[in-house]
């Protein structure tokens, strides 16, 4: 990270979550003299939508928590005596959403293990406490305590259900000093959730229900932009979410209690959001954190759309934008980096895309990983990683890492703690236009990323022609001084995995196939494409090597590059003569 331009903001955030952090501390020590609000009784418990593996409570039983691609074989201890093998991992188990696979197997034996592995959690001092007891953590917790309760509390005596409810007012106390204690926005966002649902499952949380309503209004309307994303830019969340919202908009109505009219708007906003980011093959394109798509989880949401909505193709709020002809569909990152408190897992690739046939992904983002190391998570967020032009290898946003002087280092690391790696900079002006000629789809995108560093504007179009068949783009750099003389552009669009890639004439065209045996071919003015090794990282199972075609220019010299994808008429082998296939 270069601290010259960044070092101010780095100090103005330390700062701001400084007084954060002397806020919370002076709230958790005055709220040790009130008592914590105990419902009296249990009426319900939601649905739980998230599809459960009856399988995975035999591992559990068995001692095999696997979380996150992590494992651990407890080998007759308590999960939570171990050190969590990963933050991700961590943040599953203290979640206890693993519970409805214990649900699911429906036996006297998942429900006992239930029972004690929740008794154990809370009546010991085992775990990660400062994860354990986050604020986005405590209230999945709870959540998860409410939604399997008839799970926990099955055969169980007076006295435990007696507990149990005790454990759920402890539970709301947190949250509700958390907030007080100004927790960041989507701790605030999940807090409000969490509390709704105890305020409506349970007897004697009137007032909390109140609060939780007005809060959870407050932050839907806060985050939940008009055209159905989230703030954070990031798809995933629009998914957790909408599993979240679903039961609470259905909890609201069995209780005959007015549905708080954000919720309402929210939910039915979100939803064709989540197709604007959906491709042919059921997964969800890889933009600002969004990594492995669980496929049966999403089929089980977009079932409860009950307008069974179209997918938007014009996102202005979140900076998304989708052209779709014949079988052939396009989503690009056209938006500015989110705001500080939401940019843990935003990434730096403005203007870049995704680009797939049918069930067939082509061009892609790297994706983030599920099981990685720190530095190949924060790799995953840079420019190079994902299917749009960097300049001399360095990324359009910068991120909060510890690097530069003895200061900044313990700076850096002290908010890595606080508020995870946050963005300090990135493009301040992202322009998008859409338009359309002689049936073709036109897209035309601009960002000012390397202006500051470099003097350079890079401007990206799109064309979808009207079958499908054609993908053409441009890559334009313009430049305004600076150091735009001694810039290399380097422009990346990486293969899915599966895809083969061979260059033909000369260098000139690089013929793709796809393995559906459907045959597209590259080619780019006035350059020579190259094939790279990349790496494909939002997999369940690790890393996948796959390949990318690249074009390098600098633009004092070429400010223009254009490229275009065709499909072919037949398939064939890497290596054929590529007169053999017709183009259509």
């Amino acid at each position: 990270m270069d601290f010259g331009p960044d070092r101010w903001r780095l100090y103005r955030l330390c700062l701001r979550e400084a007084a954060r952090a002397t806020r919370e501390s002076m709230v958790w020590s005055l709220s040790r003299m009130s008592g914590a609000p105990v419902p009296t009784r249990l009426l319900f418990a939601p649905q739980d939508l998230r599809t459960a593996d009856p399988t995975v409570a035999t591992d559990i039983y068995s001692g095999f928590f696997a979380f996150s691609g992590r494992a651990i074989t407890t080998g007759g201890r308590s999960p939570f005596a171990f050190s969590p093998p990963s933050r991700a991992w961590g943040e599953a188990l203290y979640g206890f959403g693993w519970l409805r696979h214990l649900r699911a197997a429906g036996t006297a034996l998942a429900q006992a293990n239930a029972r004690s592995l929740v008794d154990e959690f809370v009546t010991s001092k085992l775990g990660d406490k400062r994860l354990a007891c986050s604020t986005e953590i405590t209230a999945r917790r709870l959540m998860s305590f409410i939604s399997q309760s008839p799970l926990i509390l099955e055969g169980a005596d007076h006295a435990f259900y007696q507990r149990f409810l005790k454990i759920i007012g402890q539970h709301v106390r947190i949250l509700e000093r958390q907030i007080r204690a100004g927790a960041l926005p989507y701790q605030q966002l999940m807090a409000g959730i969490a509390l709704c649902y105890a305020g409506l499952c349970c007897e004697g949380l009137d007032r909390t229900l109140r609060r939780a309503s007005r809060l959870l209004s407050r932050e839907l309307d806060r985050q939940i932009l008009a055209d159905g994303g989230h703030v954070s830019r990031n798809p995933r969340i629009v998914v957790e979410l909408l599993f979240d919202l679903l039961p609470l908009r259905q909890m609201f109505a069995s209780r005959e209690v007015d549905t708080p009219e954000a919720l309402l708007r929210s939910v039915d906003r979100m939803l064709p959001m989540v197709r604007l980011f959906r491709h042919g093959d059921g997964t969800l394109s890889h933009f600002n954190g969004m990594g492995v798509t669980a496929a049966d989880h999403l089929a089980t949401l977009l079932t409860y759309d009950d307008m069974r909505s179209q997918p938007i193709h014009h996102a202005p709020h979140s900076g998304y934008e989708r052209l779709e002809a014949g079988r052939t569909l396009v989503v690009a990152d056209v938006g500015t980096p989110p705001p500080r408190p939401l940019s843990q897992e935003a990434a730096a690739g403005c203007l870049s895309f995704e680009f797939s046939s049918a069930a067939q992904r082509i061009v892609v983002n790297c994706g983030m990983p599920q099981i990685a190391a720190e530095p190949i998570i924060q790799a995953s967020r840079s420019t190079a990683a994902h299917s749009t032009a960097s300049i001399n290898d360095i990324s359009s946003c910068q991120i909060v890492d510890k690097k530069g002087t003895w200061l900044q280092r313990r700076m850096s690391a002290w908010l890595l703690r606080r508020v995870g790696p946050v963005m300090l900079s990135g493009p301040e002006r992202v322009t998008a236009e859409r338009s359309e000629r002689e049936h073709a789809q036109l897209l035309t995108a601009s960002h000012d990323g390397y202006k500051a560093r470099f003097g350079l504007t890079h401007e990206r179009r799109w064309q979808l022609a009207p079958k499908g068949n054609v993908l053409e783009g441009e890559d334009n750099f313009w430049s305004e001084g600076g150091n735009a003389g001694t810039a290399q552009a380097i422009i990346r669009f990486h293969l899915a995995p599966g895809i083969k890639a061979s260059l033909a004439q000369g260098g000139r065209v690089v013929m793709l196939v796809l393995p559906n045996r459907e045959a597209w071919q590259f080619s780019a003015i006035p350059i020579e494409a190259q094939i790279e090794d990349s790496v494909f990282l939002a997999t369940a199972d690790g890393l996948r090597r796959t390949e990318q075609i690249v074009l390098a220019i600098r633009p004092s010299e070429t400010p223009s590059v254009r490229w275009r994808f065709e499909r072919l008429a037949r398939t064939f082998e890497p290596g054929q003569p590529q007169e053999q296939a017709e183009l259509i």
